[in-house]
């Protein structure tokens, strides 16, 4: 009697180990990581009006694209409220980067490659307006 007593034992703790690990099994293969992504390519998302795509190559323009943005013109006109807002974006956007006068010493320039110095007059001298609407 004891004997059958033992084996049903062993079968209760044998079938809940068996649960346990059935319930580990499918926890490690239905994960967030593995069935809940998207892969690259199998949804098109459109870019935004007015972005650019960071692909590669974008500072090596062809001669003809650099006189098309030399071309250009700023379409906001410089008043006291486009300054103040371009002041406003100035801080959210690039302070991280290129500090707050704009030399290039940032909180992210100590762990990255620094920025260019912005307050420096050849820099200006050799980008146009089509450059800094772009960046």
């Amino acid at each position: 009697m004891m004997k059958y007593v033992f084996l049903l034992v062993l079968l209760v703790v044998g079938g809940a180990g068996g649960a346990l690990g059935l319930n580990v099994v499918y926890r490690w293969t239905h994960n967030m990581f593995v069935t809940q992504k998207v892969m690259p390519g199998e949804m098109v998302f459109t870019m935004p009006a007015g972005s650019i795509a960071r692909t590669g190559g974008e500072l090596a323009y062809a001669k003809e694209a650099r006189e098309a943005a030399a071309a250009r013109k700023n379409p906001v006109a410089s008043t006291p409220e486009s300054i103040a807002k371009g002041s406003a974006l100035f801080v959210i956007y690039c302070t991280p980067c290129h500090g707050p006068a704009g030399k290039g010493d940032g909180l992210v320039a100590a762990k990255f490659v620094p920025p260019p110095d912005l307050t420096n007059a050849d820099l200006h001298k050799s980008r146009t307006d089509g450059y800094w609407q772009a960046i």
